[in-house]
């Protein structure tokens, strides 16, 4: 059980055990694992929004058994028929998985989950038309070329016993309308967060850090360690 183990430890770990991945991995089973999917047009995550400072952020904090940022292919157009077998393959998105997801990789993590379990997911700045763009239309994700959302299957695909996604918008999102996220979880069941000025989150803020935390660990429990501040 888990008392056992706490015991066995002794009944107030240290701080740094409190700090290992491989502490909590003892504890309660297996630490999630984090995978960034990012919005389109990065063709290199140096520099590139947040996704960087996340993974780096994540891992010196020490609560996930491993946590993966990659640069995607056919990063500008985005398309699905790429997108979605790499998150299969190459990222091996799977049960074990908290995928964030930003903008095209909100999306993108939304159709991945009609068909495949995980852990749960945090959609940043996510929509569910293609906002009359030809380019969003062309990627395969929308309806009506890409098929009705099975926001049913999303929400069972998310944790085990489904439902673990958190939407984050802010209220002066340039790209996608608020009312875009708003419906997104609404056909989940799901809390949409709306943050204030983030605009399309392009740069690192402490909410992105605490919406991975409340997925990842939904009982509670856990904060953020370290500070970007």
């Amino acid at each position: 059980s888990v008392e056992a183990e706490v015991g066995r430890v002794g009944r107030c770990p240290t701080r740094a055990q409190l700090a290992s991945a491989a502490f909590w991995t003892m504890v309660a089973g297996a630490a999630p694992r984090v995978v960034i999917v990012p919005g389109n047009g990065c063709d290199d995550l140096v520099g590139a929004n947040w996704y960087l400072w996340m993974a780096e952020r994540l891992r010196a904090e020490g609560h996930f058994s491993e946590v993966v940022a990659r640069t995607m292919p056919d990063s500008h157009a985005a398309r699905r028929k790429f997108w979605l077998p790499f998150m299969l393959g190459a990222l091996a998105v799977d049960d074990s998985t908290i995928v964030v997801g930003h903008s095209s990789g909100a999306v993108a993590t939304m159709r991945f989950l009609e068909d495949h379990p995980t852990r749960g997911a945090v959609l940043v700045s996510a929509c569910h038309t293609d906002l009359g763009d030809a380019g969003e239309r062309a990627s395969g994700y929308y309806p009506p070329s890409g098929g009705p959302w099975k926001w049913s299957r999303i929400r069972s695909n998310a944790g085990p016993t489904g439902g673990n996604l958190l939407v984050l918008h802010s209220d002066n999102d340039p790209f996608i309308p608020r009312d875009e996220a708003e419906h997104v979880a609404s056909s989940l069941g799901v809390p949409c967060r709306i943050v204030p000025g983030r605009s399309h989150f392009f740069k690192p803020c402490e909410e992105l850090i605490q919406a991975v935390y409340e997925v990842s660990f939904p009982d509670g429990g856990y904060e953020p360690i370290a500070s970007s501040k």
